[in-house]
């Protein structure tokens, strides 16, 4: 459903730019991996995309190094204050699978669903209840976040399964008003809508 969204009342969502992990597919996790040369690049390119969707209020990052350095990077192009950290929104612990070739990984524990690593509906609650409080608590908040996590957290948010989100993408999260969805005939459902903002043309995903 598409409903109309100011930046008053919405949250956009960014995935940190690439690292060497993401180019040799392998699992990262929370194992804090550096964003490479490309990496800086993708955050100078969603920096851009995101100054003609503004004006943004404030930048929020995982700890993460490589999210962190995107946050820099997108605060500094658009003139914020330096980036908040959350530790809500870090990725997924994936416990043994971390540094492992995604290929590997999914063969042994098919659908990444690892053992020891934190429970899928756990990071999909963990990622959605974060989304909603920072778009609760700071409406026009950028935040820069993991792969894995967003995918779950826009998944359980909207109630439709997300892509695959790929390193520099950012999506608009907007709370979904009772009024504009009974205008367009919209059942009772999700109380987010989300839509991508802009993918960069060089991918390199997990």
């Amino acid at each position: 459903m598409s409903l109309p969204d100011t930046r008053a009342s919405s949250i956009v969502i960014v995935r940190h730019g690439e690292t060497d992990w993401n180019i040799g597919r392998r699992i990262q996790g929370r194992t804090d991996i550096a964003l490479n040369e490309r990496g800086h690049a993708q955050a100078g390119e969603i920096a851009e995309l995101l100054h003609g969707e503004g004006p943004w209020q404030r930048v929020i990052t995982s700890p993460l190094s490589r999210a962190a350095a995107t946050a820099r990077i997108i605060s500094d192009r658009l003139g914020l204050p330096p980036a908040d950290i959350d530790v809500d929104v870090i990725e997924r612990d994936f416990g043994s699978a971390e540094g492992l070739l995604v290929e590997d990984a999914n063969a042994r524990w098919p659908g990444l669903d690892v053992p020891d690593a934190e429970a899928l509906g756990a990071l999909a609650d963990r990622g959605a209840a974060a989304f909603a409080r920072i778009l609760h608590e700071a409406p026009g908040a950028i935040v820069v976040a993991h792969g894995a996590l967003i995918r779950a957290a826009l998944t359980a948010l909207s109630g439709v399964e997300a892509p695959r989100i790929l390193n520099g993408e950012a999506w608009l999260v907007a709370p979904v008003d009772s009024a504009a969805a009974a205008a367009v005939g919209a059942a009772e459902g999700p109380r987010f809508a989300i839509r991508r903002l802009g993918t960069p043309a060089e991918q390199h995903a997990f």
